[in-house]
Order: C-alpha cells, then structure tokens, then sequence
C-alpha cells in the first residue's frame, strides 16, 4: 500500500496563536479610549473655551434680554449654561439639594431683591432682611458663595430657571447626573456612551473566536489520536510507515543546534538592548502615575455623573498660572450637608478642626526649569482639560495621562493651528507667515510657540 503520512499539529497551534495575536492587536487598535480631542481645522479661537468653561459661563448670548420671564431664548440658553457653571453644584429647579429649589422663584422675591442676593448673600444677611436672615437660619446658616455676575447674567439665569419649573428630574442643571437638555454630553461624560458599547460586543466576539478555536484544536488532536490508534491495529502497514507512526519529534536537536543558539542569543541581545534604550529614555517620565490620595475623591462621580465643572474646584485654571488644589471650605460648601457621616468626608472635617491642610499627593509634575501657564492655554488658547488631562471625567482615581515631555509639548505646538479671523493682532503675522510658507496652516510654533525662551527662563 502507499506509504501513510502524518503531518505535525503543532503547526495548528502556532496558527491558532497568530490568529489570536492579530484578532487581540485589531481589537486593541480599534477599541482605543481616551484619546485627546481632535482639533478642528479651523485651530483653536483665542480667547475660547468649552462650553462649561466660566469663559463661556460669563458670556451670554448676543441679543439676551434681561427679564426674569425670559421668553427670549438666548436669554434662556445663556441662563442654562450660567446655572451649570455656577448653581448647579448646590441647587436644582424643582428639588432641594444643597440649597433650596429654586422653582418659583420669581413668585417669592422680586427681581431687584434676587440680584444683590446673587452677588453678595452674606451682605444681604448682615443687613437684617427678615426674609434672608429666615433663609439662612432654615439651611442650617450655610452661607452662599458670592458670584461676580453682571445683572443680565443674573436674570438670564432666572429666565432659565423659570423655563425649567415643572419640568421635573430634567431641571436639575446638571447637578444629578444627568442632562436632558443635552443628551450629547452625557454621552461624552459617562463610561464612554455608543464606543463602550461596540467595545464591549468586540470584547465579546473576541472570546466567542478563541473559544471556537480552542474546541477545534482539541477535537484536531483528538481525531488524529484516534486515527493514530486505528492505524496501530492494521498488520499491512511495512516498517516506513511503522516508523512514521511511532516517530516522536526530539527536542533536544533544537538545543544543540547552532543556528538555533545563535539566533536566540540574538534575539536575546536585542530584546536587552531594546529594553536598556526604553528604560533610559523612559527616565524622569511618569505616565500612568497613579498614586493613592489621603482621601478616595473621585472624579468620575463629581466630574463624570454630577458634572461639576472643574473651574467650581480649581478656580484658578483660567486666570492663573496654576491649577489650584481646591481648599476644604470648597468641599464643604456641599458636603455640609451631603454625605456628612462618610468615612471620608469625616477626614476632611477633621482637616478643619486641626486647622491643617489635606495633604493631596501631587500627580502632575513638571521640572522646575519648564515654565507652563494654565491660563495661557485654558483661557487663552480654548484648550479643554481633557486634550491634556485626558477623560478625567471617567477617572476613579487620577493618573497621569500624557507624557508631558517637552517633543509631546513642541509636537502640540507644531500642530495646534491658531484661528485668527476676526482678530487684527494677526493680520500682518499671517500675511507674512502665508508669503513665505506657501498658505501652510499657521500654528503654535508659526506665532514663536518653540522658541526656547517662551518655556525656559
């Protein structure tokens, strides 16, 4: 009879393992997460910033008119972003939060009454007001933050606020963790909307495919160990195929092998070298810092469901060079009255009555001899948190998300084009910057954004 050959099934599993690695590279490359927002072609408005942003906060739409109705709807969209930025932490329309519901408002006190008490509750207090002296006993005398607001900014607010009364868990400006007004951002806020769910399907499919793979490798082996055992029972086969049969692959040729160790010992060097260059290179480099805070605060409750915006925390970060630690009379403002018997709000009670600061481990780090300004890019340049920061609003804990060095600043520079129309103080930089560069986009860098001296002084 013809001689019977039998191939190796190890090639099966080294099939089943780059099919494996390819599937699991795919999946990763497509399923990739917290990436920084794209900037658009037009480049960055000076001067801009993202919609919940104080900038944006403190500008009501064109043509608002003050009225505490507020049928006009500029007025009412520029209320609404004012509530959020400013309110929405310690007030809701139809529910109390922190501080009263605020439905009904204009039915309770007049508007030349609400204005000053905006701007300066305290002073109104101190004046003896019945009505406000009765308000500040009822909540346990928690006093209001002042607001720098102009009056149209104020009554904008108010024609928001009455334009949501009735409205039910829709009105609640964000402060509960949910935005009917604009469904978008709480897709963008929240574990990562329509992406989290096609990542979770390809997830899915991933283990579907290597399961299937696996059961086939198995009934493989098992099907050529059952023929293995059939053709051992036959008395015509000669002695090749007797040999074919019975042969079993010896591993120790691979090791005395030569070509073998060399190659090994090859790779083995590059594999050294490699990891000796990353290692180098990756020295004074803190991506993915992680470290564990004195007190477990989490953004992605305050920041992510609540929708706090960052600014009502770090009230610096558009107007200062740092981004400020939040002291702990700003988390009182809430947390006088929310969650007062946690294990972790209790800590930052005893910060106070210690009189000693909380020690907040810092994540963010940059040399001394680099100089970065927050409110340059923040206020200035309309970079949103995340481009930096990453999605903060979906982190438990804060790590470090960019890598902060100096060629991830320069490339940012590089890229980042500036959009000048409608601004003077460009005119002639770009009519010169286009003459010499052929209309090529005018970015960061074009405007002196790598000179050395504009970061090392």
């Amino acid at each position: 009879m013809n001689s019977i050959r039998f191939r190796s099934i190890p090639h099966l599993f080294l099939a089943l393992f780059l099919t494996f690695a390819a599937v699991n590279n795919s999946s990763a490359q497509g399923g990739e997460v917290g990436a920084a927002p794209a900037v658009s072609k037009d480049g960055v408005t000076p001067g801009s910033a993202d919609a919940g942003s104080p900038a944006a906060a403190a500008a009501p739409a064109a043509g608002a008119t003050p009225g505490a109705g507020g049928g006009d709807a500029a007025a009412i969209a520029a209320g609404d972003a004012l509530f959020k930025g400013n309110c929405a932490q310690c007030h809701a329309v139809n529910d109390v939060v922190v501080g009263p519901a605020l439905a009904g408002i204009t039915k309770r006190r007049p508007i030349s009454w609400l204005i000053p008490w905006i701007k300066n509750s305290s002073k109104v207090v101190a004046s003896g007001d019945d009505y406000a002296v009765k308000l500040f006993n009822q909540y346990q005398k928690q006093q209001m933050p002042s607001f720098q607001l102009s009056d149209q900014e104020i009554t904008s607010i108010i024609a928001w606020v009455t334009s949501q009364e009735g409205s039910g868990a829709s009105a609640t400006g964000g402060g509960a963790g949910t935005n009917k007004d604009n469904p978008a951002a709480d897709t963008k806020l929240g574990e990562g909307g329509e992406g989290a769910g096609a990542g979770q399907y390809a997830d899915i499919l991933l283990i579907v495919l290597v399961v299937v793979l696996i059961v086939l490798v198995v009934t493989l082996v098992i099907i050529a160990n059952i023929m293995k055992d059939v053709l051992r029972g036959r008395k015509d086969l000669d002695g090749r195929d007797v040999e074919i049969l019975e042969q079993r692959f010896d591993w120790s040729k691979l090791y005395k092998s030569s070509a073998i160790r060399i190659g090994a010992g090859v790779v083995f060097t590059l594999v050294l070298l490699y990891e000796s260059v990353q290692g180098a290179m990756g020295i004074g480099l803190m991506q993915g810092y992680q470290p564990t805070q004195p007190i477990a605060f989490s953004h992605k409750l305050h920041a992510g469901e609540h929708q706090i915006n960052c600014a009502y925390c770090h009230t610096s970060v558009y107007k200062s060079k740092s981004a400020n630690i939040p002291s702990a009379n700003i988390c009182m403002n809430c947390h006088s009255q929310i969650k007062t018997e946690s294990q972790e709000i209790k800590k930052i009670y005893r910060a106070i009555e210690r009189k000693q600061p909380i020690q907040w481990v810092r994540v963010h780090n940059l040399p001394d001899l680099a100089y970065f300004n927050h409110s340059q890019h923040t206020q200035v340049g309309g970079i949103q948190c995340q481009t930096c920061h990453g999605p903060i609003q979906n982190m438990q804990v804060v790590y470090q998300y960019s890598p902060l060095t100096m060629g991830w600043c320069i490339n940012c520079h590089r890229e980042t084009p500036l959009n000048t129309k409608g601004n003077a103080y460009y005119n002639n930089l770009v009519k010169l910057h286009d003459q010499a560069n052929g209309g090529a986009p005018f970015t960061v860098s074009s405007n002196g954004g790598t000179e050395c001296s504009k970061c090392h002084y």
